[in-house]
């Protein structure tokens, strides 16, 4: 959709794939083969549909401009309007020639008429220009959903462009593969860019190359809520933080996310999990050498009262003695009580 020559997005075109796209979805419901009766009664009731994005990241590239600053941001908005209410007039039309989704007819005009009214006074419809919600109550709509953001991970990855709503991780980065290997991929647009301007640096690339991990957890975050103001369903997003980054600080963002009005959110701290699928470093995510550790004991509650002892209290509370080794003392370690010399973990806070 951005036009590489005018460095600016091609929003007729983009328009015109966004309504073919309904109208093929909107197909799809049709032929497709369900095999439980209450399957089909809900996807033909309501007949939900998710267009949704890839190569964002790209297109922000091709139009010069940075993902997560304030111009990046205004671009995002036009371009996700331009898609929610292509797809909303879209399935207005659908419904002139076909119908509402049955979910939205009552019996009477009166009951159907209070039907649209409902559904336009939503808090996504409230959203939305007022031509399109006085054409959904004069007309119907064929869709009760008509948009989403998928992760798009393998397949985007497989033709070389950014996944889904995501800024590139990296322009040179390590995927783990089905088959447990660390694949180097590099992103085909740096290249590009590179044999178009023969003066640039490959190690000094413009500010709009910039990578996820560059990015602040806010940025992030304020990008999802851009685009979550035009998608009426959810939307797969990862706000990536730094190494270090405090429980603190991941509930700001959290709050960040819920203010702007985000439906959800998934928050990942670099290196918070022993191996991750994406990584800047190959040898970070090397199986490590087995080494073999002391079995972790699972203590039921219901059998430390059978235990006994004279001269100290055993037992899962803090402070008693652990009646696994009967040497250390129960403390709270991480939300649980946890025995100080042998790490049985004797009581989960949760």
């Amino acid at each position: 959709m951005a036009d590489k020559e005018t460095k600016t997005v091609d929003f007729e075109k983009l328009k015109k794939t966004v309504a073919v796209g309904v109208r093929m979805q909107d197909n799809v419901i049709n032929a497709t083969p369900y095999f439980l009766e209450e399957n089909k009664k809900q996807a033909l009731g309501e007949r939900r549909v998710g267009l949704g994005v890839m190569g964002l990241h790209d297109m922000l590239i091709y139009c010069e401009t940075m993902y997560g600053s304030e111009q990046g941001n205004k671009l995002v908005d036009q371009v996700f309007e331009v898609i929610a209410t292509t797809a909303y007039k879209t399935s207005v039309d659908l419904a002139k020639e076909k119908g509402s989704f049955p979910f939205l007819n009552g019996e009477t005009r009166e009951e159907t008429n209070r039907l649209r009214q409902a559904f336009i006074d939503t808090g996504y419809m409230k959203k939305m220009p007022e031509d399109v919600r006085q054409s959904i109550l004069e007309n119907g709509i064929r869709n009760s959903h008509l948009l989403t953001v998928a992760p798009t991970g393998s397949t985007g990855t497989m033709v070389g462009v950014s996944t889904g709503l995501e800024p590139y991780f990296s322009f040179s980065y390590f995927r783990s593969g089905r088959l447990g290997k660390f694949i180097e991929v590099k992103a085909d647009i740096v290249q590009e860019y590179l044999d178009s301007h023969p003066e640039a640096d490959a190690d000094n690339l413009p500010s709009w190359f910039v990578a996820a991990m560059e990015l602040a957890p806010e940025a992030h975050a304020d990008v999802q809520c851009v685009i979550q103001r035009w998608i009426d369903s959810s939307i797969s997003k990862t706000v990536n933080a730094p190494q270090g980054y405090s429980v603190e600080q991941v509930e700001k963002v959290y709050e960040r996310l819920y203010k702007g009005g985000a439906k959800g959110g998934t928050v990942y701290v670099d290196g918070s999990r022993d191996s991750q699928v994406l990584t800047l470093k190959a040898e970070e995510n090397e199986v490590p050498t087995f080494k073999e550790k002391t079995k972790q004991h699972v203590v039921l509650v219901d059998t430390i009262s059978d235990l006994r002892s004279t001269d100290v209290t055993i037992g899962s509370e803090v402070g008693n003695t652990c009646p696994v080794c009967r040497k250390g003392k129960v403390k709270e370690i991480g939300g649980c009580n946890t025995c100080s010399n042998c790490g049985t973990q004797l009581k989960c806070g949760l």
